[in-house]
């Protein structure tokens, strides 16, 4: 992974993290982020509108802007469900630590982009300090499993990690065939009306969360396509498991966050965890 990828990514990743924070904070995970990403668009749609008048819309970029629509749409939605039912450091490993694992394999078989063996252990070595994250002693989610039974945040992240994956893998085709900035733009777009219905059968809570959290809103609208904006620009630099991989290092910070922050539990069981995603975003970051 080149120099400048890895600090594209590296931005994003502090960013992602500290949405995602405001978004577990608000009264109704879901409706924060459908208003914070929906302004976030609006913000960005000139832009994009620009970009589109003077580069034109390749025919061979529709397919992959109507798909990567859709699974931002069922990826917000999971996303919000899962805050509503889980902690954010044990929601968000598990969601992005899915997306980690399965878009290297996927890129195999679609793009054959075969990881280095360096590559591959870093992989592995973030997985595994997602698994560590996720079994922590004195957590809900370790009280989940003893029990045989996992709970409603779980699967709602796995879901959401299904759909990391896949926007993933869409998005490293898309940006090769439309600039990064109309595309974010009409996927942004795209998904905020897929959403749009959903988030109106609930009016009442679109209305309180502007009224207690505008301020989180606007500041999660700045981060929010902000981020995965960089994160286009890297998909156009290295290759998308080292991509998003390295993006992982938000977990470390979603871990911190949410023990410091959020008081969801204690600070150094979760930071072992870290230290080895940590240790396996370096591998993936020097691997070539």
């Amino acid at each position: 992974m080149t120099g400048t990828a890895l600090a594209l990514v590296m931005g994003a990743a502090v960013l992602h993290s500290a949405w995602n924070a405001l978004a577990k904070r608000g009264r109704d995970p879901l409706a924060f982020l459908w208003s914070s990403f929906g302004l976030a668009t609006l913000w960005l749609l000139p832009f994009a509108l620009w970009g589109l008048w003077t580069r034109g819309l390749p025919a061979a970029a529709v397919p992959f802007v109507a798909a990567t629509a859709v699974l931002h749409a069922l990826y917000f939605y999971a996303l919000g469900r899962s805050y509503r039912s889980g902690e954010l450091s044990l929601v968000y490993p598990v969601a992005r630590g899915l997306g980690v694992a399965l878009v290297p394999v996927l890129a195999l078989l679609l793009f054959d982009e075969r990881l280095s063996p360096l590559g591959i252990v870093g992989v592995a070595l973030v997985v595994l300090g997602i698994i560590q994250l996720h079994l922590t002693p004195g957590t809900l989610s370790r009280a989940a499993l003893e029990s045989g039974r996992a709970g409603p945040g779980t699967w709602w992240a796995l879901l959401t990690g299904f759909t990391i994956a896949a926007y993933s893998l869409v998005d490293k085709a898309g940006v090769a065939r439309l600039h990064p900035v109309p595309y974010i733009g009409l996927l942004g777009l795209g998904s905020v009306l897929l959403l749009l219905p959903t988030v109106l059968a609930r009016p009442e809570a679109l209305r309180g969360e502007w009224a207690l959290n505008w301020r989180a809103i606007l500041a999660a609208s700045v981060m929010n396509l902000t981020a995965y904006l960089l994160v286009l620009f890297a998909f156009r630099l290295s290759k998308t498991g080292y991509v998003v991989a390295a993006r992982e290092v938000s977990i470390v910070l979603s871990a911190i966050i949410g023990s410091l922050w959020l008081g969801e539990g204690r600070l150094g069981p979760r930071l072992m965890g870290a230290g080895v995603i940590l240790a396996g975003v370096a591998c993936v970051a020097v691997a070539r």
